[in-house]
């Protein structure tokens, strides 16, 4: 069933293949960290970083306009939100992961922007000055108890510099969600985030061609090193963007954010296909920071949050 066709589908069916659409969506972002480790064994991170989001925007752009149009009306309305956020959610968000990316491990960079929901439901009460719940706190304790166990801290192993600009980079990505939540103003999600990808772009591009050589670096990276790259921006990004702003529509922000739990699943499990087979600490890890996120949006209670994610580039 196409995307398309999905809305004129029965409600079981549609139900059923936006599901499935939000799944693979963050099965997708979920690749993304392993694609990062193999590019950067070919591109420096601002190039590599830059040409993902440059690919990724041109794709989103190209889809908005074949299907709703480009409302240049939006655009004008929002031109200094989108930039902002474009700073920090897509150019801070992206450049940290990918120069994190240089020494921490792709599941342990899932696991923890795996956590930027909890991340952004707490940064947000700190603004809006009120407590969190405490199953919020609570949930986010255990969910980085979860994180700490998979690189090891609890046997004596620190976290790697990579992890700590990762972490930085999931507060980059909660600031971006409130932002747009609170800024944006009659833009969809699909615009916000092609608009907001546009603004990153072009800092990234900027930056890039200041601090590397990125057309040299192009002309020399193998094929590995475009696929990896092509994939990140084209599947990775474009299409699963486009496939979780479907789960929204179809099924609701809460009943889809659920299945952000599957990305640092995916993670582990392409690690293990390309053969670095995780240890059973770190399976541990993981699922002791699942059940940390589960609890503090409530799925456990069977009461998701009804939150609207917004996940572009991410991952």
């Amino acid at each position: 069933m196409s995307v398309s066709n999905l809305t004129h589908a029965p409600a079981s069916q549609s139900e059923r293949g936006a599901f499935i659409l939000s799944a693979m969506a963050a099965v997708f972002w979920g690749s993304n960290f392993e694609a990062t480790r193999i590019v950067l064994f070919d591109l420096p991170p601002w190039t590599a970083a830059a040409v993902r989001v440059v690919l990724a925007v041109a794709a989103t752009l190209l889809w908005l306009a074949a299907t709703k149009g480009i409302s240049w009306a939006v655009l004008r309305r929002n031109v200094v939100a989108f930039a902002v956020l474009g700073l920090i959610g897509v150019a801070g968000f992206t450049a940290t992961l990918f120069l994190g990316m240089k020494t921490s491990s792709p599941v342990t960079a899932a696991l923890i922007m795996g956590t930027s929901p909890l991340t952004t439901n707490l940064l947000d009460s700190i603004l809006l000055k009120r407590l969190p719940s405490p199953l919020g706190v609570l949930g986010m304790i255990i969910s980085l108890s979860g994180v700490a166990l998979t690189v090891g801290a609890f046997s004596g192993t620190h976290f790697a510099s990579g992890d700590i600009l990762i972490l930085i980079g999931s507060l980059f990505w909660a600031l971006y969600t409130i932002g747009c939540r609170r800024w944006v103003t009659g833009a969809t999600p699909i615009e916000t985030s092609a608009w907001t990808m546009l603004a990153g772009a072009l800092v990234l591009g900027l930056v890039a061609f200041r601090m590397e050589t990125p057309l040299t670096a192009l002309v020399h990276a193998p094929a590995v090193a475009w696929v990896s790259t092509l994939w990140m921006a084209l599947v990775g990004s474009a299409l699963a963007l486009i496939f979780w702003q479907v789960g929204i529509a179809r099924r609701g922000p809460g009943a889809t954010a659920v299945l952000f739990n599957l990305v640092p699943v995916s993670a582990l499990v392409v690690a293990a296909i390309f053969g670095r087979t995780p240890d059973m600490m770190q399976i541990a890890g993981i699922a002791v920071a699942l059940f940390g996120i589960m609890l503090a949006s409530g799925n456990l209670q069977g009461k998701p949050h009804d939150r609207h994610s917004r996940r572009p580039a991410e991952g």
